[in-house]
């Protein structure tokens, strides 16, 4: 156990660092993790990825109020945006976690995988759409918040691969997308967490120290590490080449996507 929570503190240290510097979801990184390590923590093969995902997401609390508390401090956040899109947000992350919750492994794994080649390949491309419309009105933008919110809550991340080009492609600039980004992160943790403790309550299999799919000593590790280190990244998105870091970052992607493709077939 004190080598399981010792990884879970690396890796919330890794994510903070991750989601102040780039935007990205943690998830990312803590999904293929947990999933790695849960089996050998007592979580049945079989919600393996569900643990994964709801714990992701509770950590994710926890991050983004330590990387939007930073960013806002740089006036980096959107305030209007973030409450015209939390709607939407929370009711797009609270419905596609109770679906997640309850499909097939091999499906979540899939997906998962599919989603790291394209975060991946638009990492590595540098790909941002143009930026040709303003952002929508409060409906608009909570309808595009479901749509974030859905596919967040199937991925385990806060949603930044999704809304900063959103934001981007609306006349948003990047440092600011990034940091309301970071904001926005935490109505889909909520939400999403709260449908896997729901969709996963009751279950006898599941070990000792876990809420529904979201496993209590992972989520402390991870969580306390990461909010220590969210500032620092958020220091460091506004002094490095954050470009070719993402770059970096992708190839890594692409490496753990192959190896969890490996694993499912």
């Amino acid at each position: 156990m004190l080598l399981a929570l010792l990884v879970y503190i690396c890796c919330g240290a890794f994510v903070g660092i991750l989601a102040g510097l780039l935007g990205v979801g943690g998830g990312t990184v803590i999904v293929p993790m947990l999933v790695a390590i849960f089996p050998a923590q007592g979580v049945p093969e079989q919600y393996a990825q569900q643990c994964a995902l709801g714990t992701s997401l509770a950590s994710i609390m926890i991050t983004s109020v330590s990387s939007a508390r930073a960013h806002n401090a740089r006036r980096a956040v959107h305030w209007d945006i973030v409450r015209n899109i939390t709607p939407g947000i929370l009711i797009g992350t609270f419905v596609g976690g109770l679906i997640a919750a309850h499909a097939p492994t091999f499906f979540l794994k899939l997906f998962f995988i599919c989603f790291l080649f394209l975060v991946a390949a638009q990492m590595f491309s540098n790909y941002r759409p143009p930026a040709s419309r303003i952002m929508p009105g409060p409906l608009g933008t909570a309808g595009i918040g479901s749509g974030i919110g859905l596919i967040s809550s199937f991925v385990g991340i806060g949603g930044g691969v999704l809304s900063v080009p959103f934001m981007g492609m609306c006349n948003v600039p990047l440092h600011h997308a990034v940091g309301t980004s970071a904001a926005i992160g935490f109505p889909i943790a909520v939400a999403g967490a709260l449908s896997f403790v729901i969709g996963g309550w009751g279950r006898p299999d599941l070990p000792a120290g876990t809420l529904g799919f979201v496993h209590l000593w992972a989520l402390a590790g991870i969580a306390v590490a990461s909010f220590l280190t969210a500032p620092f990244g958020v220091k460091l998105s506004h002094s490095l080449p954050t470009d070719k870091l993402k770059r970096g970052f992708a190839v890594f992607l692409i490496v753990v996507a192959l190896k969890m493709l490996w694993g499912i077939f």
